[in-house]
């Protein structure tokens, strides 16, 4: 390691980054390995941009809080719920003292974000029923956040509302309770946005990427009470939000623009539905996991020959079987396949069959020999 190197901080010399789709996948023409909306739309850029912007878009906040349901004061907009996890953990997190609750198999950017901190991490596993060990999570020393991922992923399913409410009491006065709802619109009346009103210590993300196909804009919501949001905003960075972004995060979210991610969520949920039944019609798939999100997670015999298989044919979907907590749910090889477009989902069944087909082959062959 050369002396440069030697100058980062242990606990960044330590840390293994999150492994995006972009960044561990390349090449093909088909991409359902990221959880992106292959239906979108697209968008116009008018003005000129030599000003900095506001750090909080009085428009932008003002469209996504009628969006929401809620007031103005809060909502704080970020460059994707990415940096309000990062903010969370920042703002409410002393580094070497106190810790998160992670409910694996979940999202990953939570534990990296808090080792990032030198946060700690209690890890509780969710249960063979996908649902939260809430015994286990209440026994957790020091905690000041609990990420609860709803609509989950990798696994799609709903934390059940009772849950989240039991958490919300339990920790009152001493813990914030995240609720991760990029996937909320594929299954809207799962939200928990009603009960902020009702408990101060909830706080939620969304994000523009999943429903409203803006992955590439990066733009994210924390909802929260006026004290939470006051706090991330001493956090946050002074111009986090390009000017373009807010411009078009708006249009996205003007009748218009909800108009077109409702028929986007219904067709979604569609090819979802009808993917689904194809999975389980499959021997070679163990379990077709029930998702309410923009992706299904199946149970296979082995992962890695999964995607090198459909890859060779131009279609990239992603191996899950580094998830923690999977062995609690009887199995150890999954792979994630982001519902694309009904040309895609068509070609994705294809190389499926295909991809079966030779290795029955090849299993004959080496049979014979």
């Amino acid at each position: 390691m050369s002396s440069i190197s030697n100058l980062a901080r242990d606990s960044v010399k330590a840390l293994v980054p999150y492994a995006s789709a972009r960044l561990s996948m390349s090449g093909g023409s088909v991409w359902l390995n990221a959880n992106e909306n292959a239906l979108a739309p697209e968008y116009q850029l008018n003005g000129s941009f030599n000003r900095y912007p506001d750090c909080q878009p009085p428009a932008l906040i003002a469209a996504y809080a009628d969006y929401a349901g809620v007031a103005p004061e809060q909502v704080l907009v970020s460059r994707g719920a990415d940096e309000g996890i990062e903010l969370l953990i920042r703002s409410f997190c002393e580094p070497g003292t106190d810790n998160i609750v992670i409910c694996p198999p979940t999202y990953g950017m939570y534990a990296i974000s808090a080792q990032s901190n030198q946060v700690g991490r209690t890890v509780v596993p969710l249960t063979a029923e996908l649902t939260l060990d809430l015994p286990a999570i209440k026994q957790s020393q020091q905690t000041k956040l609990v990420f609860i991922c709803s609509p989950n992923n990798p696994t799609g399913d709903l934390i059940p509302r009772s849950q989240i409410t039991e958490l919300l009491e339990f920790y009152r006065d001493s813990a914030l309770v995240v609720v991760d709802e990029a996937y909320i619109e594929f299954v809207s009346e799962a939200s928990t946005v009603d009960l902020l009103a009702q408990y101060p210590n909830l706080v939620i993300l969304r994000t523009l990427s999943k429903a409203f196909a803006l992955a590439g804009l990066r733009c994210g919501f924390t909802l929260a009470s006026p004290e939470v949001i006051g706090a991330l905003k001493k956090m946050i960075a002074p111009y986090p939000i390009a000017a373009p972004v807010a411009d078009i995060a708006a249009q996205a979210l003007s009748a218009t623009g909800q108009q077109r991610m409702h028929q986007s969520v219904a067709t979604i949920n569609e090819l979802r539905a009808a993917f689904s039944r194809f999975a389980a019609s499959l021997p070679q798939v163990h379990r077709v996991f029930n998702s309410n999100a923009n992706y299904v997670l199946l149970a296979v015999e082995d992962a890695a020959a999964w995607v090198q298989g459909i890859a060779a044919q131009g279609i990239l979907i992603r191996n899950q079987s580094s998830q923690l907590g999977l062995d609690r749910l009887g199995c150890t090889q999954v792979v994630r396949v982001s519902i694309g477009s009904p040309a895609e989902m068509a070609l994705l069944e294809q190389a499926i069959q295909t991809f079966w087909a030779q290795q029955a082959t090849n299993t004959r062959s080496s049979g014979e020999q």
